[in-house]
């Protein structure tokens, strides 16, 4: 069958202004004409590409048709950053995780992903001595069990797509969403290597008096490939634990106020905690992706020991406060404290000096 004249249906989609794309659908049809199709996205352009067959608005032969490739080819200008530090070791993007992370070509050595716990169920807490909502946001409200798997896989998917093959995945949870992360993650072929426990040496305390105090978190470390072998730096890991296999439970205390100076994120990470995830799976100069970047703590914590990062926020509020903690350690001096309240690097440099100073030589930039 002699292929029929090819046309094109360009699907022009409204973005923000500072990304926007054009899907290109290209089909075979016998008539010589392009049509022009509103689209959210480059599934629904293809799905409209179908339904103009079956209708008979587009003339196809269908032993071509059987073969044909009907495809969506995204073509898009360049990401503009939000923020990057003039050393170019912290880079902001502002928007959606899902939106983003498809638009761009780049793998990371090392992901930590801090999602949606789906917490926010008008329930109450104690913060700094006083009674407060559990609310977070509309961005942690969950919905059914099925929509919370759903969200799980496809971010995590996505990020699969963003790790090299000897890279590893970190993300954190409580029991609200932990097990459908575990079970995403095994379906979409990583390896689970441990689940550490973080027990926090200060948790809030439990005001109903129903059930033991909640004072642990869980974070889950899988690596890409069952068959291929990750990054541990066991050594050091054995070193900061008074030369003993470090266990799966760290004891580490929750935010402290020092780490609130730029403002507040409801669900801030400690820097300790972070700090100890990076030295323990990657090495300086790698690549450190955070989907859900918050205030970004996984970002500050990488670039106080020579790693760098990418961090990916859609809440105007949240980007602000990361940019702002990213210029406060521009001062030597706050960097010097930041570091200096923070056990694990005091110690990794007694065993390795200059083990945090990034070699520029080795340096690969993002593609944006």
């Amino acid at each position: 069958m002699i292929f029929s004249i090819l046309s094109q249906i360009l699907i022009l989609l409204l973005q923000p202004n500072w990304l926007q794309m054009e899907y290109q659908v290209t089909i075979k049809e016998t008539l010589s004409r392009v049509l022009r199709i509103d689209s959210s996205s480059a599934k629904e352009a293809v799905d409209r590409v179908w339904e103009l067959y079956r209708n008979e608005e587009v003339v196809l032969d269908y032993s071509d048709l059987s073969f044909c490739d009907v495809f969506a080819d995204v073509t898009k200008e360049k990401i503009t950053p939000y923020y990057r530090s003039a050393s170019r070791d912290f880079t902001l993007l502002h928007g959606d995780t899902f939106e983003l992370l498809p638009q761009f070509d780049f793998h990371f050595d090392m992901i930590f992903a801090d999602p949606p716990y789906f917490l926010s169920n008008d329930g109450i807490s104690v913060q700094a001595g006083k009674i407060v909502s559990v609310n977070k946001g509309e961005w942690d409200r969950g919905g059914t069990p099925e929509e919370i798997n759903e969200f799980n896989k496809r971010w995590i998917s996505l990020c699969r797509d963003k790790l090299k093959e000897d890279g590893t995945i970190w993300i954190s949870g409580t029991y609200h969403n932990i097990f459908s992360v575990a079970n995403s993650l095994t379906e979409l072929g990583f390896k689970i290597l441990n689940v550490v426990t973080w027990a926090k040496t200060n948790p809030p305390p439990n005001i109903s008096c129903r059930y033991f105090t909640y004072s642990t978190e869980f974070i889950i470390w899988a690596r890409k490939s069952a068959k291929r072998p990750h990054h541990f730096n066991y050594e050091l890991m054995k070193r900061l634990n008074d030369d003993k296999q470090m266990t799966d439970v760290w004891r580490l205390p929750a935010i402290a106020p020092w780490e609130k100076s730029c403002g507040k994120h409801p669900t801030q990470k400690p820097l300790a905690l972070l700090t100890r995830i990076i030295l323990a799976s990657t090495n300086k100069n790698a690549w450190i992706l955070d989907p859900f970047a918050g205030s970004s703590t996984t970002g500050i914590a990488a670039n106080l020991i020579g790693r760098r990062f990418l961090g990916i926020e859609r809440e105007q509020e949240f980007i602000e406060i990361s940019r702002k903690r990213r210029e406060e350690i521009n001062n030597f001096k706050v960097y010097g404290n930041y570091r200096s309240k923070i056990k694990d690097i005091a110690r990794s440099e007694i065993y390795e000096p200059n083990c945090f100073v990034c070699e520029e030589e080795a340096f690969v930039d993002l593609p944006f």
